[in-house]
C-alpha cells in the first residue's frame, strides 16, 4: 500500500501511550499496535521519548505521516492547559518538541477531536449530514463538533457550566465510579447534561464514546432527546485512527 494510504497515530493518555499504523481507506490497524505506560511524571520530554519508542518498535519510516493526540486543547500546535499530564505541558509547542525528539514532523490534535473525526469518517457518524456532537465519557467529558463531516476543533463541552458546576464533575463516567452511582442514579445527570447541550447547539445526532459506551444499552435508551443518540463504533481505536487521519489531512 502506498504511503498516501497509511498514517501512524499515537494516542497519549494519563495511563498509557499507544500507537498503530492505520489503513486510511478502512480505518483499521495495519499490523500490531505498540504501548508504553505513560511516564511518571508525564513531562513533555519523557512523553516524547515514549512516542519515539513506539515509532522505533514498529519501524515507522520517515515518509509516513504521524499524528499525536493530547488530553487538552491544541491551538496552533500549542497546548494552553492540560488535565491528565504534567502541568509543564501548558504553553508547550508540541510540534517543535516532537520534531526535535522524533526527528520528523508530527501533527497534534485534541484526543476527543481525533475520536470525533474517526467516527465521522469511519464510524457511527459516517455519512451523517448536518451537525454531529461526539462526546467521550471517561475520567472527564471530551467532545468534538462535526459539521457536514468536517471537524470544528477544540470544543470543550465538558466544561460547560451546568447548574453552577463544571459539567464533567457532574456527569463523567469517572464521577460515576468515584461516587458509586448506579445507572439509575447516573441517568438523570446525563439527561440534564445532554438536554442542555441540545438546547444550546441543536445537533442532528449525538454519538457517545468512552469505555462506558460498551454498556450503552444500560443508559442511552433512557435518555429523552430530540436528536437520536448512538454509541460510538470505533471504541478504543478511535483516538489512534483519528490522529492518523488528521495527520494525513495536514501533512
Amino acid at each position: 500500500m502506498s504511503a498516501e494510504k497509511v498514517a501512524f497515530g499515537i494516542d497519549i493518555g494519563g495511563s498509557g501511550v499507544k500507537g498503530a499504523l492505520v489503513n486510511l481507506e478502512t480505518g483499521e490497524y495495519m499490523g500490531d499496535s505498540a504501548y508504553r505506560p505513560t511516564p511518571q511524571p508525564a513531562t513533555p520530554q519523557a512523553v516524547a521519548e515514549a512516542c519515539k519508542e513506539l515509532l522505533d518498535e514498529l519501524k515507522i519510516t520517515p515518509d509516513i505521516p504521524v499524528g499525536v493526540t493530547f488530553p487538552g486543547p491544541v491551538i496552533r500546535n500549542v497546548i494552553p492547559f492540560i488535565a491528565n499530564l504534567d502541568q509543564s505541558w501548558a504553553g508547550q509547542n508540541v510540534s517543535d518538541l516532537m520534531e526535535r525528539t522524533l526527528g520528523r514532523p508530527i501533527t497534534a490534535v485534541n484526543d476527543a477531536d481525533a475520536a470525533g473525526l474517526a467516527e465521522a469518517v469511519y464510524g457511527a457518524a459516517k455519512g451523517v449530514p448536518g451537525a454531529v456532537i461526539v462526546t467521550t465519557l471517561g475520567t472527564g467529558v471530551g467532545s468534538a463538533f462535526i459539521l457536514d463531516g468536517k471537524l470544528w476543533p477544540n470544543v470543550e463541552l465538558g466544561h460547560l457550566e451546568l447548574d453552577g458546576f463544571d459539567a464533567e464533575t457532574q456527569v463523567s463516567a469517572g464521577q460515576k465510579t468515584k461516587h458509586g452511582w448506579t445507572y439509575e442514579e447516573w441517568i438523570p445527570r446525563l439527561q440534564r447534561y445532554y438536554s442542555h447541550v441540545e438546547m444550546l447547539f441543536s445537533p442532528d445526532v449525538f454519538i457517545v464514546g468512552g469505555g462506558v459506551s460498551e454498556n450503552h444499552h444500560l443508559f442511552l435508551p433512557h435518555l429523552e432527546l430530540r436528536a437520536p443518540i448512538y454509541p460510538a463504533a470505533l471504541r478504543n481505536t478511535a483516538g489512534i485512527v483519528g490522529a492518523a487521519l488528521f495527520a494525513s489531512q495536514h501533512a
